[in-house]
């Protein structure tokens, strides 16, 4: 493989091991460390291993919450919102600067396609920049106490506060473009930032760091855990934090509120996202989209398209469709092959569980539209026909299937499909195909869910729209504002003039 990194901002955070493997440093909030020992960091492109990452000691992670708590802060607390923004700006420059880092790490340890790689960094940039767009959202309120009589003479005032210190833990799909749109609003509203990235890939989140450290932010208001997440509880029920953003499983986001007790939560998790195709669909469109939703980053999103439910009438031939647009998509190496539409799974356990997946709806009488090929943990594309009585069984529709593969089924009409989308226990996009404004806005409003999109495959971009889930799907709402929201609490303020002498010096 090539030299992961090339840019020399990156030279002081890492070394090369005796094998020449580099061996990667954490920010311990003030300055780079390498923790007591290392772990491996290997690629899901071809199983080698490409980097040894820090593995921090309990005292390091002890030390590093204390520093944030007593110092971090306060001090990002009195850092000025302006300076908040030149310093993001800043972020965005040095990133576009090493831009062809941050590209090449994506791909080698997450095993994203180029594309896909040069698209999240140019997200995490674009979102970088457009933090300004995030001011509207600390405004506060003024409420006067002209409209009651327990309240004349008096005004209130209220604000938008941070919490303190928010824990952000990020999930190894998008490992830059989730690691900074946690920290971001983190910090832009006043609050100091411990990250933990996925131990899978965490290398764009050290490299993420190293540009955020460069850009003028107090040293000691945010730092890097890379430990694995088996050792996260004692951090996540640490009383000093107030405040927890998590994207990941459902399972693990319950994991967490439980073990941190009362504080506050802001939670991305899974997803049973469905595309209900409707009689009056554009079919050539309709099945674009949908193959896009299926297959980018080989279905390892949470608003990854994992169910179709079509409207008998256009149901074959939109069938059809599909199938013969699969059958020219495979997964590649996107090491050999910059178009690949399709890479590897993040690792080979995660393709042993969609083939469990795979075969549990098969022996449930689910009938395979695309044959179901594997090599390592590169899985081809998977389609399965399943007959509206059996498809709430099956394990496909009950779990948060992170891979590409797909169930379609037979409705009658919107009000069975909805029915249908509405009985999974996730609630986090959906998709309506129709060339009827009425019926689709009908459809959408009908759906338990965070978010509809009405033509176009779920796609939450750099949160430009607000997301997140209703039921298992999560807590709270990401995007630009919103999250700020999310990460910040309201302090009242009310002020009393009624016989003080006020007025006469007004």
């Amino acid at each position: 493989m090539n030299k992961l990194v090339q840019h020399k901002i990156f030279d002081a955070i890492y070394q090369i091991g005796k094998d020449g493997i580099p061996e990667f440093k954490t920010y311990t909030a003030r300055k780079w460390s390498f923790g007591e020992e290392f772990y491996e960091v290997k690629s899901p492109i071809n199983g080698q291993v490409i980097a040894r990452a820090s593995k921090l000691s309990k005292e390091q992670v002890e030390r590093i919450i204390e520093k944030v708590y007593d110092k971090g802060r306060e001090e990002i607390r009195s850092y000025p919102g302006e300076k908040r923004i030149e310093s993001f700006l800043k972020t965005a420059h040095l990133m576009k600067e090493a831009f062809d880092d941050f590209v090449n790490v994506l791909i080698v340890n997450a095993g994203k396609p180029k594309a896909n790689a040069v698209g999240e960094t140019k997200a995490t940039i674009e979102r970088l920049e457009k933090t300004t767009f995030e001011s509207r959202r600390m405004l506060g309120d003024y409420i006067p106490g002209d409209w009651s009589e327990e309240t004349l003479e008096s005004e209130g005032i209220v604000k938008r506060e941070p919490y303190g210190v928010i824990l952000a833990i990020s999930t190894f799909n998008y490992p830059l473009f989730i690691s900074a749109t946690k920290v971001i609003p983190g910090l832009f509203s006043g609050n100091a930032v411990i990250l933990k990235p996925a131990s899978t890939d965490p290398l764009a989140a050290i490299l993420f760091m190293r540009v955020l450290e460069l850009s003028g932010f107090p040293k000691e208001s945010f730092a890097l855990l890379t430990i694995p997440g088996k050792l996260m509880d004692v951090v996540v029920k640490d009383k000093r934090i107030r405040a927890i953003t998590f994207t990941g499983s459902t399972e693990v986001g319950e994991r967490i509120i439980k073990t941190g007790g009362i504080k506050a939560y802001h939670l991305e998790l899974g997803g049973k996202d469905p595309a209900i195709v409707l009689d009056d669909a554009d079919l050539e469109l309709t099945s674009e989209k949908i193959i896009k939703g299926m297959v980018s980053y080989s279905g390892q999103r949470c608003d990854a398209i994992r169910l179709i439910l079509a409207q008998e009438e256009i149901y074959d031939e939109l069938k059809t469709e599909i199938i013969e647009k699969l059958k020219k998509i495979e997964p590649k190496n996107p090491l050999e092959d910059e178009d690949a539409i399709m890479g590897p799974l993040i690792d080979e356990k995660t393709a042993n569980y969609i083939e469990e997946v795979y075969n549990d709806a098969i022996g449930k009488g689910a009938k395979p539209l695309t044959q179901f090929k594997r090599k390592e943990n590169y899985v081809w594309p998977i389609l399965l026909e399943v007959d509206k009585k059996i498809v709430k069984d099956l394990r496909a529709f009950q779990e948060d299937v992170f891979g590409p593969l797909t169930l379609i089924t037979k409705v009658k009409d919107e009000d069975e499909a909805v029915e249908i989308a509405n009985s999974s226990r996730f609630g986090l996009d959906a998709s309506v195909f129709s060339e009827c404004e009425k019926r689709a806005r009908k459809v959408a409003r009908k759906l338990e869910v965070g978010s509809v999109f009405i033509n176009e495959y779920p796609r939450h971009g750099i949160g430009y729209y607000p997301f997140g889930g209703m039921k298992d799907s999560g807590i709270g709402r990401e995007g630009i504002g919103y999250s700020v929201e999310q990460l910040t609490t309201t302090k009242t303020i009310v002020h009393n003039f009624k016989g003080y002498g006020v007025w006469e010096y007004i």
